[in-house]
Parts: C-alpha cells; sequence; structure tokens
C-alpha cells in the first residue's frame, strides 16, 4: 500500500504572515493606492483561503476586476520577497523531512497563488523532500480538488493530509483522506483527530495510526 503525506502551508509548515504584510504594502504603495498599510492580523485573517476570497476581503472597496488584478501583482511580489527573505519555520522542519522521506512520500497542497509553494522551497533548499506540489493557482482548484487530484496523480491509496484550521479538516474530508491537525499552527478543529503538538512529533504519531 503506498502512503503519502500531504502537507498546507501556512500554520503547517511556516510562518510567512510578516513577509506577506510587508510585500502587499510594499507594492500597493509603490503602485500608487492610498491606502493603510497591510498588517500581519490582516493576512493572518485570511489564510487558507482561495486567492478570490482574499480580494475580496483585503480590497473590498475596489471594482471586482481591479481588486483581482491588484491581488495578483501584490502575490507576485510577494513570490519574489519570499525567495529573498523565507519567513519563520516551525521547529525541527528539515531534519523530521528528512526522517519522514525515508517511509513515505512527501507532497504540499495549499490554496496559495502559483509560486508560492515554489518560493518556499527553493529558500531553504527544501525541494529534494518533495515528490510533487499543488496550489489553487494553478488550477483555480480548491484544496479539497487538489488533494484528491494529487492522490490519484501520484497512485496514492492513502493519503494523511496534514493542516492547521477547520477549512483543512473540511477539505480532507471532501477528498476522502486521512487528517492529523497541526495543533502547534493558526486553528483549531471541532471534530477530533489525530494531534501534533509539535511538528517534530509526526514520526512518532504516524506509528500509533492504522
Amino acid at each position: 500500500m503506498k502512503t503519502g503525506l500531504i502537507f498546507d502551508m501556512d500554520g503547517t509548515l511556516w510562518d510567512s504572515s510578516e513577509g506577506v504584510a510587508a510585500s502587499w504594502t510594499e507594492k500597493m504603495h509603490e503602485l500608487g493606492y492610498d491606502r493603510p498599510d497591510i498588517t500581519r492580523e490582516d493576512v493572518m485573517s485570511v489564510m487558507g483561503l482561495t486567492m478570490d476570497k482574499i480580494a475580496d476581503i483585503i480590497f473590498p472597496d475596489l471594482p471586482r476586476a481591479e481588486r483581482m488584478h491588484l491581488l495578483d501583482l501584490c502575490c507576485e511580489h510577494e513570490n519574489d520577497y519570499l525567495r529573498r527573505h523565507g519567513g519563520v519555520l516551525y521547529p525541527d522542519l528539515e531534519k523530521t523531512f528528512r526522517a519522514l522521506k525515508k517511509n513515505y512520500p512527501l507532497f504540499i497542497v495549499s490554496n496559495c497563488q502559483s509560486g508560492y509553494i515554489e518560493a518556499f522551497l527553493e529558500y531553504y533548499g527544501f525541494g529534494k523532500y518533495f515528490t510533487d506540489i499543488e496550489c489553487y493557482g494553478n488550477n483555480l482548484k480548491g484544496k479539497g480538488e487538489n488533494i484528491a487530484l494529487l492522490a490519484e496523480r501520484n497512485s496514492l491509496d492513502r493519503a494523511y493530509y496534514i493542516g492547521d484550521i477547520q477549512g483543512d479538516y473540511d477539505a480532507t474530508m471532501q477528498a476522502g483522506c486521512d487528517f492529523i491537525h497541526a495543533a502547534y499552527g493558526f486553528g483549531t478543529i471541532d471534530q477530533t483527530v489525530p494531534e501534533l503538538e509539535r511538528f517534530s512529533d509526526l514520526p512518532k504519531l504516524l506509528k500509533t495510526l492504522k
């Protein structure tokens, strides 16, 4: 049986909210928009949502076409910013990837824009640990569809999705996969599920799951 591990990004592998806020503010002002700076709290409030919903929340007063265009430009700048500066990794990330890779193929699925996952992998040199990635920006599909798509594309008989918010759990159930809660992350889960207090506990936890 081929079992894979599929990871969420924000609140599971890293916290990029400071860099995202800084890069969006930088781009917004560069384009001549006289608006308040985008804060870390603003970014945290939309983490996990698809890009169209984020645009609606962050730039609600702009016409829809303009808000989507502005967010696209902000996200392009964000990718470049994160390639240069990185984010805040959760402890023991690479050590844990190295241990997991011995027994499982590793994947990432996020609701982010194209290039965001690649920025993370490139900055830290983590690409060697991952077999495949997928995101909303590539195909405009939500997280549930993309988890299922990636599992099918890689012929997984079983897949665990590791995420931190309720939306991650809901998407995993939609995809018909198993869920592990990154309880150290940004959110809580209404259901009773396996929980990680630390990312580094994942290899040990997996040994207890059937």
